[in-house]
């Protein structure tokens, strides 16, 4: 088979996200991810940042007007069969990508809302938050906040299962198909909860240690699995599994937390 007969029936993926210099987290992390899933990824950067393993020190959005022309000339090129949104800095960058979206007929829309890194560094700028809630949450198939997010976006404290549960309520109510919440900041086990209609469950091992992008890798591998025609709980269910695979396979190149092995 030809490389341009590979690439005609390869599924397309892209991402819009920060830049993470370790490699670890933002859109290196995720076309690692498409890549390993064998979907072909796109990336718009909407940030820079100066960060290690140990943590991000700065952070400089991109111009207004050259985040939208990475968008716009990409898109009149190639169109993507799913979509992630990981950190975006401004409010401006979310309403730029939601007229985008909606002007290209974009869907299988992934939002991670990022917030904060895994440092405690803000990753947001005032209001962004808002314009997330309101302008993204209601064009997504599904939005993948930790429990940290989950907190911030609801205003619900989440220490178990029943407040996670009330919070993907709340959450399912601002317009998204479908939610779910990544518990392995819970103290005692890894509890990840969907919701749709209803619930569903997904407990697993408890990790000792720290590890750096996996809310990037499992929002970018839940993308890569709609852009291959996955429904939401399956895709969910396989990016799971891929993430506690490349979390027991993870390795530490810096002083700080662990890097996943995609």
């Amino acid at each position: 088979m030809s490389c341009m007969s590979l690439f005609e029936i390869m599924k397309i993926a892209l991402t819009i996200a920060g830049s993470d210099p370790t490699g670890g987290a933002g859109l290196q992390a995720d076309l690692k991810v498409f890549r390993a899933l064998e979907v072909h990824g796109l990336s718009v950067v909407s940030a820079i940042t100066a960060q290690n393993t140990e943590g991000v020190y700065s952070v400089l959005p991109v111009d207004k007007n050259f985040f939208e022309k990475q968008l716009t000339i990409l898109l009149s090129d190639i169109k993507p069969d799913a979509i992630k949104i990981g950190m975006i800095y401004s409010s401006w960058a979310v309403e730029i990508v939601a007229e985008i979206l909606k002007e290209y007929s974009l869907s299988n829309l992934v939002v991670d809302p990022v917030t904060v890194s895994s440092s405690g560094t803000s990753l947001v700028n005032n209001g962004t938050l808002e314009a997330l809630r309101e302008k993204l949450f209601p064009l997504s198939k599904l939005i993948t906040p930790n429990i940290h997010e989950a907190s911030m976006l609801t205003g619900i404290t989440i220490k178990d299962k029943k407040s996670m549960e009330n919070a993907a309520k709340v959450l399912k109510d601002m317009g998204p198909e479908s939610v779910v919440i990544t518990g392995g900041h819970l103290e005692e086990i890894a509890l990840d909860l969907y919701y749709d209609e209803g619930f569903h469950l997904f407990e697993g091992e408890k990790i000792k240690g720290e590890y750096h992008g996996t809310g990037c890798t499992f929002s970018a591998a839940v993308t890569a699995f709609f852009a291959r025609g996955y429904n939401t709980l399956e895709s969910v269910r396989r990016a799971k599994d891929f993430v506690n695979n490349a979390i027991k396979k993870a390795y530490h190149p810096g002083k700080g937390m662990g890097l996943l092995y995609i």
